[in-house]
């Protein structure tokens, strides 16, 4: 959408209002599916067995739920930094590489390109995650290694760009900006892509951790809970360190706290992959959190492949 609506502008513009009319049309639309979703009360997997759900659920076993999770499973707090890393860079490659590198039309194909990355970078590593051939321990130690690769090379490409450019040189007047038909324009492109792909995967990853943990989706709702306000307060803290008006970081300051905070995060959070994420979950463990029964959850087990083999 940012794309096609300033395909054209070649200069430090801000992008045109109708491209804020598109995204919130398609956000509206995006809501409107959530209707289309199957209540998890009706969800039934292939083997018979059911969500694991709260059945008579209120807004006091909600909140208390959030304190009972800390209490029964305190080794979330060591993915906290994880979460609180996921969104922290996005200032720094949105305000601070692209917007300050890019002219406007460069700068809407930069992040047509990074969210493209994304969804190729969540596929594949989604795909790879779920793969039923290779254990989850297993699983959980490569996705944490190859986190650790990528943190060092991408961000390391990262390192070498940003020593090129300070907050000084971005405002003094006509600072040159790069466009697509810039020379030298292929490498940031190719870095802002390789952002695109770490963000998905640094995402998937972690939303995989915690559903490895346990099948309880009470629990795993709670863990989504702190993911998502720790991750949004990290968030909120970088734009706001941004945008100081009379002494704002350096950019290199800036970058050094993404890396830094990345890496991090990984070393604290490694006990949890070794220790916690086992190849099997049992489900009276999963239960202990709810208010439902065994056989609630598991029910008549049967397996079919499609309605009609049900039906027979």
């Amino acid at each position: 959408v940012g794309l096609g609506l300033n395909i054209h502008e070649r200069g430090d513009e801000t992008v045109k209002d109708s491209t804020y009319v598109g995204f919130l049309i398609l956000t509206f639309l995006g809501a409107c599916l959530a209707w289309t979703l199957v209540d998890a009360k009706d969800v039934v997997r292939r083997d018979g067995s059911r969500i694991i759900l709260m059945k008579h659920p209120t807004w006091k076993t909600e909140i208390l739920g959030l304190w009972e999770t800390l209490r029964t499973d305190p080794y979330v707090i060591l993915l906290f930094p994880m979460f609180f890393a996921s969104n922290w860079f996005y200032t720094y490659q949105y305000n601070d590489v692209n917007a300050a590198q890019f002219n406007t039309r460069t700068g809407a194909l930069n992040n047509t390109l990074y969210w493209l990355a994304q969804m190729f970078g969540a596929l594949i590593f989604g795909f790879a995650l779920d793969s039923p051939n290779v254990r989850r321990t297993t699983r959980a130690k490569a996705a944490w290694t190859s986190l650790c690769a990528l943190t060092f090379i991408i961000w390391g490409g990262g390192y070498a760009f940003q020593r090129k450019y300070t907050r000084e040189d971005v405002a003094l007047e006509g600072h040159k900006l790069y466009d697509w038909t810039s020379s030298g324009y292929i490498g940031p492109m190719f870095l802002y892509i390789s952002y695109g792909i770490y963000d998905a995967v640094w995402q998937t990853c972690v939303y995989w951790f915690m559903g490895a943990i346990t099948n309880n989706s009470r629990k795993l709702a709670n863990f989504a809970g702190f993911y998502k306000g720790i991750q949004s307060a990290g968030a909120a803290i970088i734009w706001r360190l941004d945008g100081l008006q009379n002494s704002p970081p350096p950019y290199m300051n800036l970058f050094a706290s993404c890396w830094a905070l990345l890496a991090g995060s990984l070393v604290i959070a490694l006990p949890v992959m070794i220790l916690k994420i086992k190849d099997t979950v049992p489900v009276e463990e999963d239960l202990k959190f709810t208010d439902e029964t065994i056989e609630d959850v598991i029910g008549d087990r049967f397996t079919y492949d499609s309605p009609e083999q049900k039906m027979a």
